[in-house]
């Protein structure tokens, strides 16, 4: 029999008294796709960042090949036949698909091997149809592209094993059938493939086997994928059933926000083109559509951080007049950002601090221009108790909470105040499917309250499961809104990727 391709034994990792990873077993063979679940701060990450040389074990050993080997960096690793790929991408924007792959590759007699290159680029697009044009700089592919070119950064690097994080979070349907066909080739052709997902659906339709972790043990094996269900696998990751949230009839009331012909210049992103488009009080609308066709200016517009060139907006009956965050959230809007850790929580400040910053100048948090810290605590308090936020306390650094915990920390600050309309970008992505379940429980409960909810997201599951009406963008215009029932994955994916015609 075979060595494994990879075999972590006993690997242990701990950060101060967090103990991230305990006594991890893990293995790939050649030709196998294995897939890797597990909660949010289950130890999935500093399992493959050990692996890919970002972290060194405490304890344990790493072999390849049956060969044990000492990983202390991604160039060890990378010589070893491990390649990585991570959720954001690590591509020089400027240069070329080819200048991408040659960086850091010495040519011959101290030139680069642009003919080499290309031979190897189109060796590896015939092998497993990643194709790219050698030639176009990266802010001219698409996401699904980009994505792309740093599997095949990988492989011309001489990848044996390729870890994948999250890797469709940001592809259209069409774009994953794409991504999938393309892991098949390699693991027949004897790669081997671990893959991380929270879309339970992929993972039984992909993998061959699974390894489930668990507060940063190995708590589960799943053998046979293809016939296990999520809701089994579901309950491997989490310890108990988890129950998909029923949406149920709404009784929609009176437009609270609308967008009458708004138009922007590009400035980062795809520009608007006349959008147009109405929530209703106690009703979710899904924007739907490929990263980077004008999500983020329609977010921004929403949220008052960009004003458009052309066109009008309301918000509870009310004309925006000087567009900015501050007078948006005055008219009742709430907004929960894509990002997190930059432009949704300040992660350097106390969570407690973090939380009241938007409202930092009300009566409630300060009074004659002096802050008011027991009230700012307080709040935090009540937030970290009604939302569960799982955190040592309100002056913990709300950069050291999880992805499922800043989260809820950025929807308990905007919930508290209740907004009349609430704009969400991609509320669940990289959460692990019990926090994914209580965030959805909330939207639909503002739902119920008469929040008009506006909910941009690249999975398509997600958006049908939540929304009243499904928009598709494509091009930085609304091509089409569907009612959900009439929405399927396979339509709305035609439609993302402008294969439907607009009407």
């Amino acid at each position: 029999m075979p060595a494994p391709l990879i075999e972590m034994r006993g690997i242990s990792k701990s950060f101060g008294a967090v103990m991230a990873n305990e006594a991890v077993d893990l293995s790939v063979a050649p030709g196998e796709i294995l897939g890797l679940l597990g909660e949010n701060g289950a130890g999935k990450t500093t399992l493959m960042n050990v692996l890919f040389g970002a972290y060194a074990p405490d304890a344990g050993e790493i072999l390849v090949q049956g060969r044990p080997v000492t990983i202390n960096s991604s160039a060890d690793a990378l010589a070893v036949g491990i390649g990585m790929v991570h959720q954001h991408f690590h591509l020089a924007p400027r240069l070329s698909v080819l200048e991408n792959l040659l960086i850091g590759i010495p040519g011959k007699s101290g030139r680069i091997d642009r003919a080499g290159g290309l031979a190897r680029l189109n060796e590896i697009g015939r092998q497993h149809g990643l194709t790219l044009d050698p030639d176009l700089p990266v802010t001219a592919l698409s996401i699904g592209e980009q994505q792309r070119l740093e599997i095949v950064k990988a492989l011309f690097r001489g990848a044996r094993l390729l870890i994948l994080d999250e890797p469709t979070a940001v592809l259209a349907p069409t774009e994953v059938d794409g991504l999938f066909s393309a892991l098949r080739s390699m693991a027949a052709q004897g790669l081997g493939i671990i893959f991380i997902s929270h879309k339970l659906n992929e993972v039984r339709a992909l993998t061959h086997r699974c390894v489930v972790l668990r507060h940063g043990r190995v708590t589960g094996r799943v053998d046979t994928p293809a016939s296990t269900t999520s809701s089994e696998m579901a309950r491997l990751m989490c310890g108990h059933e988890i129950v998909p949230p029923a949406r149920g009839p709404s009784t929609p009331g009176e437009a609270v926000l609308t967008l009458d012909g708004i138009s922007t210049s590009r400035h980062s992103g795809m520009a608007l083109r006349d959008v147009s488009l109405s929530v209703r009080a106690g009703e979710i609308l899904g924007i739907a559509g490929v990263s980077g066709n004008g999500q983020r200016a329609l977010a921004e517009v929403i949220s008052g951080i960009r004003a458009p060139d052309a066109g009008q907006m309301t918000i509870a009956g009310k004309m925006v007049a000087r567009f900015s965050p501050r007078e948006v959230q005055a008219l009742g809007l709430g907004r929960i950002p894509e990002d997190r850790m930059t432009t949704g929580l300040v992660t350097n400040l106390p969570l407690a601090d973090s939380m009241v910053l938007p409202r930092i100048g009300t009566g409630a948090f300060s009074r004659n221009g002096l802050l008011r810290p027991d009230a700012i605590r307080a709040f935090a308090e009540a937030q970290i108790k009604a939302y569960d936020i799982r955190c040592p306390g309100p002056m913990t650094r709300a950069g050291a909470l999880s992805g499922g915990n800043l989260q809820k920390a950025l929807l308990a600050r905007e919930l508290a105040f209740d907004p009349k309309v609430l704009i969400v970008s991609q509320p669940t992505r990289g959460l692990d499917i019990g926090a994914a379940r209580f965030i959805h429980e909330k939207f639909l409960a503002m739902r119920a309250k008469g929040c008009g909810l506006v909910v941009l997201g690249e999975d398509l599951e997600e958006l049908l499961m939540l929304s009243d009406r499904i928009a598709v963008m494509y091009e930085g215009r609304i091509v089409r809104t569907l009612d959900s029932a009439d929405a399927t994955i396979a339509r709305l994916g035609l439609m993302m990727t402008g294969a439907e015609g607009h009407s």
